[in-house]
């Protein structure tokens, strides 16, 4: 367990808690905790699906400045890397992932929620890419995750502007899933994650696998990742269990082991 980042898990949902007072900064502490907490949450059986939260106040106000001010080119060669491995780390967890926003997302904390699969935010938050204000662009993936989420051009007024972009324009173009009260947002989140508990494992990280996988290529190679993900699932024993399932009681009543 780090000292900023935690997994707490409970009822097969892992969350992913960021608390680092006062506004979640992501300093390379804190982004190598990431890193480990995403590993666990990967690893962990009891794991079904996870949960990313920065608290009842604020998701994550971005990258630590002041620990970056003082960085040269050849500083930022060496960490850029890391950096972007580190949220990368969330993207890759083979589960379901939810990001349950309060407060401020901002540069590295919205990057962060982009890693999740789907984004709950509460009705007052705000999210944004606001690095060109530094004289800089999102170097963790917001250029890349941004657009492939709501397109070139709402993404490039997003990053030129450095806006902020307050929860109903952010449902609006995609950049957010559902909104809710603030209070509600963290229970919201882990309602979603726990539907998974009792899942067929092996086919919710093949459906992740080929989503993700195949918004990286053209469509004919995506196809075929696709069949081939399709394919391997007849080796589980939760396709068994699935398919005997629903031709002896029908659909929806299937229970899976995970294997």
């Amino acid at each position: 367990m780090g000292e900023f980042v935690r997994l707490e898990v409970a009822d097969g949902v892992g969350t992913i808690r960021l608390d680092r007072p006062k506004m979640n900064a992501l300093n390379v502490q804190v982004q190598e905790e990431i890193r480990a907490a995403a590993a666990e949450a990967t690893e962990r059986d009891d794991v079904k699906a996870v949960v990313v939260y920065g608290g009842e106040r604020v998701f994550a106000a971005g990258a630590d400045i002041k620990e970056m001010a003082d960085m040269s080119y050849t500083d930022m060669v060496k960490r850029s890397g890391p950096l972007q491995s580190a949220l990368t780390a969330v993207a890759r967890i083979p589960k379901p992932v939810v990001a349950a926003i309060t407060g401020y997302a901002l540069g590295g904390g919205c990057e962060l929620a982009l890693c999740a699969d789907v984004r709950f935010a509460a009705d007052d938050a705000v999210l944004g890419q606001p690095e060109i204000l530094l004289g800089i662009i999102p170097g963790a993936g917001g250029t890349q995750r941004l657009t492939r989420l709501v397109g070139p051009s709402k993404a490039k007024d997003i990053v030129f502007t450095g806006r902020f972009v307050k929860a109903e324009e952010a449902l609006a173009i995609g950049l957010v899933d559902r909104l809710f009260p603030a209070s509600s947002v963290y229970d919201e989140a882990m309602a979603w994650a726990r539907q998974f508990a009792g899942a067929a494992t092996y086919a919710l990280r093949a459906a992740k696998e080929s989503i993700d996988r195949g918004l990286e290529v053209d469509l004919e190679t995506g196809l075929e990742i696709e069949r081939q993900q399709f394919a391997a699932l007849f080796a589980t024993e939760d396709r068994t269990t699935g398919m005997r399932s629903f031709v002896e009681n029908g659909p929806g009543k299937a229970q899976f082991e995970g294997r």
